[in-house]
């Protein structure tokens, strides 16, 4: 029995578009992909091992001819809507208080700062979780195995127990070595509001 639903942010509530935002950094930056090593300091970011300024300084010395605009623009136009049915699912959800709910996101101080912004009811979405993990907060990111470890053992969860929703497959997988319930959603044919009727064998 499923006692625990444990969800991703992007994709799953807030809206993404990962594929435009990649276009966009890449034309930009004049390159083809992206390199090792720009890679390794995203991915710091997230994990909250560098600072926004230490972030935006590595860019900035790498590519010269841009500007801080430049590169908070690139970094931020990935962050589109959230529909605000999702919010009505989540906080019905959540005074039902039928099951533990947790959110787990790879995200960072800016993608965070902006979405505040935009999203007039940011706090009313997170009040609706038990517990609201944000990688570059704990200093852990998936798909790595210790960030689901470590959700698990702070809130003593047995991993049968648990649902994890994520549109990101390698995430899922990760998860699901540990025995966790997965549902690796797709944004584009698959809505957070229908997780009853597809996930229905759990429930």
């Amino acid at each position: 029995m499923i006692k625990t639903l444990i969800f991703d942010f992007g994709d799953v509530f807030i809206n993404l578009d990962k594929e435009n935002a990649m276009n966009h950094a890449l034309s930009l930056f004049e390159i083809d992909s992206f390199s090792e090593e720009m890679v390794a300091f995203n991915c710091f970011y997230e994990q909250g091992l560098i600072s926004t300024e230490e972030f935006i300084d590595f860019y900035l010395g790498n590519f010269p001819d841009l500007t801080e605009d430049d590169i908070l623009y690139a970094w931020n136009c990935i962050i589109k809507d959230f529909p605000e049915h999702r919010l009505e699912f989540i906080k019905n959800l959540a005074s039902e208080k039928k099951y533990q709910l947790i959110l787990l996101s790879n995200t960072n101080e800016l993608h965070i700062d902006l979405i505040k912004e935009k999203i007039s009811f940011y706090e009313d979405f997170k009040n609706c979780f038990d517990v609201f993990y944000l990688s570059h907060e704990i200093n852990l990111r998936k798909p790595n195995a210790d960030i689901y470890q470590f959700v698990l053992a702070e809130n003593n969860l047995t991993p049968e127990t648990c649902l994890f929703i994520d549109d990101t497959e390698e995430n899922t997988i990760e998860a699901s070595k540990l025995g966790i319930h997965t549902w690796n959603i797709n944004p584009k044919t698959e809505d957070i509001i229908n997780l009853f009727n597809i996930k229905k064998e759990l429930f």
